[in-house]
């Protein structure tokens, strides 16, 4: 039960605002205006409320969450003091960068304009490297250039899903590309398989996979040339269970795990290594959606054992990690980076 006794405040945890008879209401009312209930906000149950303005992605500004706690508290906000500090549970993850660990290097990294993409250039730029941010996005490359001045980001608005796309990315690598970090990818509608569309099932496999393939067969050549290299894919929950989306992303993220067990086994000898990291809920622009009613009943209930829902920068961590010559050793491994669920 929430202790009545103690102000609401943006570091209390979104369960404690639930429970509360003041702020419980409040919050559901915001909920119902979105047309959600409580239920979406589960996988963050235990962060702070004031941590809902970084993963809405402007969706919950903090001028919102400001009002809450004032209309919480008879309309004056409380002064929050030190022994309101966030728990282990509800703190924000504190990114910390490894400068220069990514110094001298090119890595190609897909999807950069948002979500995981964008917070892994971000991250490898920090520590160093040169990168070649690819995005379908003109809008959303430009942001990630404006907000590295300093660094060595070559923006390439491009479709992995097009051959075409697929060569000017390498080439504008110049020669050198010493990692590449797949994570361009798409959600399908939660559709089982006798529901699923032609469109959907061909959308999905295009990014998930045959752009993915394409791209890294494409980046190969120089790596083999060079004699190392470095390859992350993004596979998902997805890929480690049948419970965690529809038929199509599913299938899909299946085609990544084993593409990357294949290649780490073939480029074993050539200093290649390849790996994956399975996310599980992530704050990004990904939105799913159930096309379905099996897929509702189904997928809705396995959803109940969700983790805390991760920040995009925390994938970028492990995807770094794997990327750089800290992962030395490591290639075939499929990297659970989901606040636990596969051990459920």
């Amino acid at each position: 039960m929430a202790d009545t006794t103690k102000p609401l405040t943006g570091k209390s945890s979104i369960g404690t605002w639930l429970e509360h008879p003041v702020g419980g209401p409040l919050l559901r009312e915001l909920l119902a205006q979105g047309g959600q209930d409580e239920s979406a906000l589960k996988p963050v149950r235990f962060f702070a409320l004031q941590r809902l303005v970084a993963l809405s992605q402007g969706k919950m500004p903090q001028s919102v969450v400001d009002d809450l706690v004032a209309r919480a508290n008879g309309g004056v906000a409380p002064v929050e003091v030190d022994d309101q500090e966030e728990t282990a549970s509800t703190a924000a993850w504190v990114e910390r960068i490894v400068p220069g660990r990514f110094e001298g290097q090119t890595v190609v990294v897909t999807g950069a304009g948002s979500g995981i993409g964008r917070a892994t250039a971000s991250r490898i730029a920090r520590e160093g490297g040169r990168i070649i941010a690819v995005d379908i996005s003109q809008e959303r490359i430009d942001e990630v250039v404006a907000e590295h001045g300093e660094a060595d980001i070559v923006a390439v608005i491009g479709d992995i899903t097009k051959p075409e796309d697929v060569e000017r990315i390498v080439s504008a690598a110049g020669g050198r590309i010493d990692a590449l970090a797949n994570i361009a990818g798409i959600m399908d509608d939660m559709t089982p398989l006798h529901e699923v569309s032609d469109a959907v099932w061909e959308r999905v496999f295009a990014v998930n996979v045959d752009g993915m393939f394409r791209l890294t067969r494409a980046v190969l050549p120089l790596m083999l040339a060079a004699g190392r290299g470095s390859i992350v894919n993004v596979a998902s929950e997805a890929g480690l269970r049948g419970s965690a989306a529809g038929l199509a992303y599913t299938a899909s993220k299946h085609a990544v795990v084993g593409i990357t067990r294949s290649s780490a086994f073939m480029y074993a000898p050539s200093g290649i290594r390849v790996n994956a990291v399975a996310p599980g809920p992530v704050a990004t622009n990904i939105q799913a959606t159930f096309a379905s009613e099996l897929g509702q009943q189904r997928i809705g209930a396995a959803m109940v054992n969700l983790p805390p829902l991760a920040e995009p920068a925390q994938l970028a961590a492990s995807i770094a990690f794997l990327l750089s010559e800290d992962g030395t050793n490591v290639t075939g491994a499929i990297l659970p980076s989901d606040g636990g669920w596969s051990a459920l």
